[in-house]
């Protein structure tokens, strides 16, 4: 049985990352934005794009009226 490999770094606030020397991903935590054959490549792209916060989830009131 083999064990997954995962190769993951941080650019910009976007998770650039290879599973099993498969192509690298440019993420947030919900969406990926696009693959890459080389690890170069992602990180090209994760640098040029505007840098990333996830933004705070808001809290619906729950006030019965």
């Amino acid at each position: 049985m083999s064990i997954p490999m995962l190769n993951k770094m941080h650019m910009n606030g976007y998770d650039v990352l290879s599973v099993n020397n498969g192509p690298w991903r440019v993420c947030t935590e919900g969406d990926r934005l696009a693959s890459f054959a080389s690890r170069e490549e992602a990180m090209a792209y994760a640098a040029a794009l505007p840098g990333y916060k996830p933004r705070p989830r808001r809290v619906q009131n729950q006030n019965a009226s």
